[in-house]
């Protein structure tokens, strides 16, 4: 007895270890490390809430799901088969040897319970995989749930796009679910009365046929469903529902939806009458339905519709045009007349002066290796995109280009690839490098404004007291703070200055099972064994911009260009992002990083603090209805757009991505006039132009301008068009940035009964002038590459002017200098050293006179003369560089440029 006593608890411990264990490795699995750290890491911005909501909307979906999918599984398979032909044995016979002489039938007995326990285990695993499987739409159901509605209607059956937006994918997914479910059912049905030899049983009869007609049901609310999803549809002429469709289909999906309800109602009376043959009838007519279903909207499209296809479909085609321009905003554009009838001359360029200053002449792929070769200071920094913006500098609107000086821990020496290297020691990246667009020093270089490490700036708006980038486009590995390790800060000289970080940001490590499972998250084990680690040591992560936004707001598309703001000494990024839809019925959908949508507001936008990693959501269109619709599911996330400081409001800039779809999708919905738009009549085009060494689409660009009837310069966004296989410009699209006007679109139609140069006609003439093609040439031989410019047209008092920098780069070397400036206006073109000098060939005169003030002659014409204002520009320049003017530097040297030549002149 003592024995046995002794052996029995002997199998409780083993069993109460082995329970531990699984406990110990569920609590350490990879899932529940991720779970438990997202949490933390949500507590530590504040948005805990955001995560509860989030994830009870799973949970509460997959539980329900699963409780109703198990339990009518269970029903099914399981409760009623057995109450309507119970079994409790299966008698089987055994199969018998050949021989000559005859054998007795040997048979055996089986118990079904075994068979009775598998399917009802097979029912709570079905049920649970669809609950799981629900939980992943926990957006489509919040939507549904919480859904504001468009107050627009559709023009076929008069509900509100909120339904075709918000309901009926919520709809269309529980119908699916729904019939998977049913379908799932009848072939465990099936099965099992197969299998227990009860299928011709009147009782099992009866069941199937109330599963038959529960799933007849569901197919019929699916055809009433699909009418609906017609609207969204894609397979006609144009999006959206068309004349066959209307006409033909939608009223036999409605005959369908009558014949499988009645079909359903037959099968729910062969519950009592109880025959095998109609429940195979039922299924040969659902068959036969489904095949002849689309042959009749064929034979319509193809006898009745083709013939007089225009005439037909002109009142869908008008749907689609209102309904796309709507869920594109393109509605919203103001069209102009632009008549291009205006003169420049030398007076109209001096006026202009505010605006040419701002003529960007560095195109931000050489300037990009430039920075490289400049301001990367070393090899672990690294800049990954150098973005447009504008500041007030000395009460002058003034455009720069500007990029962060990231840290990318990859590029330390091989030997310095350690761990608390990597995430201890080099944890972020430093300050910025910033110039004006037009600045460009005597050497071909950009006039740096901000530069440098530490960061010096010339103008105190651009001071930067907090430079640390800790978070960015490329700080993609975790780091930990607080640790026995001082951080590296930059590089002076032969050593470095170190630094602690003092921002609120990181999840604190604390307790060895939160480091464990910290750990577990990074799959790195010196997170728990690194004695450089305290419990007060906080790790950083989901630190680049995307993934820290994609994981606090999923439901969000974001643009893939955020850019850095100057804000009173610290480094802002501003990210935007969209809310979006591919359900809006009528309009054409376009294609998308993430797949596919036809509805897109720039609703939202994100500030990010490069050094504490504060993270805020302000909803800058609070009456846009998806935006509203998060607003009500997530009221913690979003706060109103007064919320956002000034300083910040006023570097919004309209993005490029949404502004490049609607500008592509305007080409051809600009018309509005639906037999225009059948025929195609006046389809645009993008323009094409050469960047660099190729031949590519004009992309959208930010441009100082001032509009026609306006006083004041503006930052603008614009595009040019051309009309369809042509090349002359026919349009050009515009987009507001500045104040209260911030997104208001634009387009200016030019005459079509006079030819106006497009990008590409304009890189024709500048190739087909013998001064420039030559120079071209020769500078190409001798071991350097000529990089062109963006092709910038310029819109100047009811005229165009067209500028495109030249940029030289060494065959061996990775630094472009800006060489050459090349402007074009109406038939004359030039190329100079600078775009003053340029302009003053083209409208001979200096481009910076002031406004009401002759041009500055080089001289009186006498050698002696010349060589007198020679002399007196040499010097003044001198001046300005020993001043560190170096716009008024390039002003003088232009000038002597010009004294040279007419020296030369006059020896010659």
């Amino acid at each position: 007895m003592p024995r046995s006593r002794s052996l029995s608890t002997d199998g409780k411990f083993r069993v109460l270890g082995l329970i531990l264990i699984v406990l110990l490795f569920l609590l350490f699995s990879p899932p529940v490390a991720r779970f438990y750290t997202d949490y933390l890491w949500f507590q530590s911005l504040g948005q805990t809430a955001v995560f509860i909501r989030r994830i009870s909307a799973r949970i509460g979906l997959a539980v329900s799901a699963a409780l109703i999918s198990g339990t009518f599984l269970i029903l099914n398979w399981t409760l009623l088969p057995h109450w309507i032909a119970p079994k409790s044995r299966l008698v089987r016979e055994v199969p018998r040897p050949k021989t000559r002489r005859p054998q007795p039938v040997q048979q055996i007995s089986i118990s079904t319970k075994p068979f009775r326990l598998a399917f009802t285990g097979a029912a709570l695993v079905v049920g649970a995989a669809i609950g799981l499987g629900l939980a992943n739409v926990w957006q489509t159901y919040l939507l549904a749930r919480h859904s504001v509605p468009f107050n627009a209607t559709d023009p076929i059956f008069g509900l509100d796009i909120g339904f075709y937006v918000f309901s009926l994918p919520w709809y269309e997914i529980l119908l699916g679910r729904a019939q998977t479910l049913v379908a799932v059912v009848l072939l465990g049905l099936l099965l099992r009365y197969i299998l227990f030899d009860q299928i011709s049983q009147r009782g099992v009869i009866a069941h199937l046929s109330l599963m038959g007609a529960l799933w007849l049901a569901l197919v019929g609310a699916g055809r009433l469903l699909s009418r609906f999803v017609l609207l969204k549809a894609g397979d006609g002429l144009i999006f959206g529902a068309g004349y066959t469709d209307v006409h033909a289909r939608m009223p036999v999906y409605t005959l369908e939806a009558i014949l499988f309800f009645a079909a359903a109602a037959i099968l729910v009376a062969n519950i009592f009458t109880r025959q095998w043959r109609l429940l195979v009838g039922i299924g040969i007519f659902w068959i036969a339905l489904s095949l002849a279903g689309p042959i009749y909207p064929g034979l319509v499209q193809q006898i009745h519709v083709e013939p007089n296809e225009f005439a037909l479909e002109r009142p869908y085609i008008e749907h689609n045009i209102a309904l796309t321009r709507s869920a594109y905003a393109l509605d919203t554009i103001r069209e102009h007349d632009y008549p291009a009838l205006g003169t420049l001359t030398s007076e109209s360029i001096a006026a202009n002066a505010d605006v040419l200053r701002n003529v960007r002449l560095w195109d931000y792929r050489p300037l990009k290796r430039t920075y490289a070769q400049l301001q990367e200071m070393r090899l672990y920094y690294s800049f990954d995109d150098v973005d447009v913006d504008r500041y007030v500098l000395d009460g002058e609107l003034t455009q720069v280009m500007l990029a962060v000086r990231e840290l990318e821990v990859d590029q330390l020496a091989e030997q310095a690839q350690s761990w608390i290297n990597r995430h201890l020691i080099f944890t972020h990246g430093y300050g910025i490098a910033l110039n004006s667009v037009s600045g460009v020093t005597p050497e071909g270089l950009p006039q740096l404004l901000v530069r440098d490490i530490p960061p010096v700036a010339t103008h105190p708006v651009l001071n930067i007291t907090q430079p640390g980038i800790y978070f960015g486009e490329k700080t993609h590995d975790y780091a930990i703070i607080n640790t026995a390790e001082n951080e590296f800060d930059f590089p002076q000289g032969d050593t470095n200055v170190h630094t602690r970080y003092t921002g609120p940001d990181g999840v604190r490590v604390g307790s060895p099972v939160r480091r464990a499972l910290l750990a577990t998250r990074f799959g790195d084990a010196q997170i728990l064994l690194s004695g450089a680690l305290s419990s007060d040591s906080r790790i950083m992560f989901n630190r680049t911009l995307h993934e820290r936004a994609r994981t606090i707001a999923p439901m969000l598309w974001y643009d893939a260009d955020p850019y850095p703001v100057i804000m009173d000494g610290r480094i802002i990024w501003l990210l935007d992002a969209y809310t979006w839809s591919s359900h809006f019925p009528y309009s054409e959908p376009i294609r998308v990083p993430q797949g596919s949508l036809n509805y897109v507001r720039n609703s939202v936008k994100l500030t990010v603090d490069a050094y504490s990693g504060e993270t805020r959501f302000y909803l800058i269109d609070p009456t846009e209805p998806i935006a509203a619709t998060y607003a009500r599911i997530f009221p913690e996330l979003f706060e109103p757009v007064e919320a956002m400081p000034e300083t910040l409001r006023a570097h919004w800039r309209y993005p490029e991505t949404l502004f490049l779809y609607q500008s592509e999708l305007y080409a051809t919905y600009h018309m509005v006039n639906a037999q225009v738009f059948y025929n195609r009549e006046d389809l645009w085009d993008v323009p094409r132009e050469l960047v660099e060494t190729e031949q590519q689409s004009m992309e959208p660009y930010y441009v100082t301008l001032r509009l026609p009837e306006h006083e004041d310069p503006e930052f603008l966004l614009m595009r040019p068009y051309v009309p369809k296989e042509r090349q002359n410009m026919i349009a050009w699209l515009y987009a507001r940035n500045d104040g209260p006007h911030y997104g208001e679109l634009g387009i200016f139609r030019l005459p079509k009964d006079r030819v106006i140069y497009g990008p590409l006609q304009i890189e024709g003439r500048f190739d087909s002038d013998p001064v420039i093609s030559q120079q071209l040439s020769l500078w190409d031989q001798r071991g350097s590459r000529v990089l062109r410019g963006n092709l910038l047209v310029i819109p100047i008092e009811d005229s165009f002017l067209y500028v495109e920098p030249l940029y030289l780069e060494a065959a061996a070397g990775q630094l472009p200098e800006m060489t050459r400036v090349l402007v074009a206006y109406a038939d004359r073109v030039a190329m100079a050293p600078t775009l003053e000098d340029a302009l003053a060939e083209v409208f001979g005169a200096p481009a910076r006179a002031a406004p009401g003030t002759a041009p500055e002659s080089p001289g009186d014409g006498t050698l002696e003369a010349l060589a007198t204002e020679a002399w007196e520009r040499y010097q003044a320049a001198q001046t300005c560089l020993e001043n560190g003017d170096w716009i008024c530097y390039g002003e003088q040297q232009s000038r002597l440029e010009l004294v040279l030549q007419e020296m030369i002149g006059e020896i010659e």
